[in-house]
């Protein structure tokens, strides 16, 4: 492991691809070559709405907007958000993100998580959904 590690967040390639529209993940944890941390950036086109949730076995979170705004659904709880809002997860916590007309701009802060992962994907049950 090296002492320091510099990567820019837009010269990695979209991890998410093409498997939901609108949304772009950009990973740095591998590229960091840390120990304890990994750090990404999520960016969600204008009202994408998460089609699934993900909570994790070990890993605590921290999401800062940094662009942008929407909601979050925490465990059935829909929480706004808005620039510069950070919000901590519990790794059991079940979370989904939805974008406002501006979109929605993510920077994660992961902790240590085990080698083999530890997300775990679930249904992102929306109160509003159909409504």
């Amino acid at each position: 492991m090296s002492g320091f590690a510099i990567v820019n967040l837009q010269d990695l390639d979209n991890a998410i691809g093409d498997r939901v529209p609108g949304l772009e993940g950009r990973l740095a944890r591998k590229h960091l070559d840390s120990r304890d941390l990994g750090v990404s950036r999520f960016t969600y086109a204008a009202n994408l709405r998460s089609p699934k949730a993900h909570s994790h076995r070990e890993q605590e979170e921290a999401y800062v907007v940094v662009g942008g705004g929407g909601r979050v659904l925490l465990d059935g709880e829909v929480r706004d958000l808005r620039r510069w809002d950070v919000l901590r997860v519990a790794p059991e916590v079940l979370r989904a993100f939805e974008a406002g007309p501006d979109g929605l701009d993510l920077i994660v802060i992961g902790g240590p998580k085990p080698e083999e992962g530890d997300g775990v994907l679930g249904d992102a049950n929306w109160p509003d959904e159909g409504a």
